[in-house]
């Protein structure tokens, strides 16, 4: 009589003889692998906030006035950038001075202590006088050993290349910063002569974002054409180098979070007698910035903090492979993403 064997049966018997090749001493289980990440962090890192100040000449004193209302908001910028007359301020500020100090330096300042006249090939103006001032304000420190990190964007006259100086004797970098061209004699540092940084980067926003900014303030102060003679040699040189860098200088204003442009048009090149004027124009400006700089902080800072949350959540343990049990019995593989 033939033999029958059921499905069932055979499954069973099959199960029986699987486990007994199996059986012996128990093995250990050996424990899953748990990758471990640092806990979730409370909040990322505060933002580094730069500011770069744009060249202008005695337009320059308005930058005092933003930095007055960007203090007195409570936002106080830890990275300074500046080109020409922003470098002069930049300097200033990265050594510790606070607004108020800076604008009873500007008060002080008697234009002709630094300016001294010299009739040569290379310019009206020798430049020296500026360098000993800067370097008296900041009593004598490098730019590595102000408050702040500081960069001074110059212009290498040799072959026109951008050059930020992070380093050095601080006065003679502000000088070869606001070197213009035909005013200043060329400053020579090194084998390299360098004129003013306008040329080249009028509102210096990249330098303040290699130091390490993530939250960019641009000031803008240069001259924009109105269809009339600027007044002045200084006027007309002046005019023309920010016409030389507007296309440069749009495209790196464009890299800025924020561009506050004061209102300064009518302050001349070397109109010192309205720098109180030029001071209260920054502060205008700023003041009206100031809820589209908070908005566009508090978006950043929620953007860093979601990103650091997520990078802080732990890694899921690796699965194990389903057993040869598992797949005779029809149990799904772990390690397979479930239809």
């Amino acid at each position: 009589m033939p033999a029958f064997r059921s499905p069932r049966l055979l499954l069973s018997l099959s199960l029986f003889g699987l486990l007994a090749a199996c059986g012996g001493e128990p093995k250990p289980a050996t424990p899953a692998a748990v990758v471990v990440r640092p806990g979730p962090t409370a909040a990322a890192k505060p933002l580094r906030i730069g500011i770069a100040l744009g060249g202008g000449a005695a337009k320059g004193f308005a930058h005092i006035g933003v930095i007055k209302m960007l203090q007195a908001n409570g936002l106080e910028p830890v990275v300074v950038s500046g080109t020409s007359a922003g470098s002069v301020v930049g300097a200033l500020y990265a050594s510790g001075m606070d607004a108020f100090q800076m604008q009873q330096a500007a008060v002080a300042l008697d234009e002709t202590s630094i300016r001294d006249m010299r009739l040569f090939s290379g310019g009206l103006v020798q430049g020296q006088a500026l360098q000993e001032y800067v370097n008296a304000q900041l009593k004598n420190r490098p730019i590595e050993k102000l408050a702040k990190p500081f960069a001074a964007v110059s212009t290498r006259l040799e072959d026109g290349e951008r050059t930020v100086f992070v380093r050095g004797n601080a006065g003679q970098a502000v000088r070869a910063s606001s070197s213009i061209p035909g005013v200043f004699e060329p400053v020579t540092i090194g084998k390299f002569h360098y004129v003013d940084g306008g040329v080249v980067s009028p509102v210096p926003v990249d330098a303040a974002r290699q130091l390490g900014a993530d939250f960019v303030v641009a000031v803008d102060i240069s001259s924009k054409a109105s269809g009339q003679n600027p007044a002045g040699m200084l006027g007309i040189v002046n005019q023309s180098i920010a016409i030389m860098g507007q296309r440069l200088g749009q495209q790196e204003l464009a890299r800025a979070d924020i561009v506050i442009r004061p209102k300064v048009d009518d302050i001349g090149a070397a109109d010192f007698a309205q720098r109180n004027a030029a001071i209260l124009e920054g502060e205008k400006a700023a003041l009206a910035a100031m809820p589209q700089i908070k908005a566009k902080l508090t978006q950043l800072q929620q953007q860093r903090a979601a990103a650091a949350v997520e990078a802080a959540q732990p890694a899921p343990a690796p699965c194990e492979p389903r057993s040869r049990l598992g797949r005779l019995i029809g149990r799904g593989d772990p390690c397979k993403k479930q239809e």
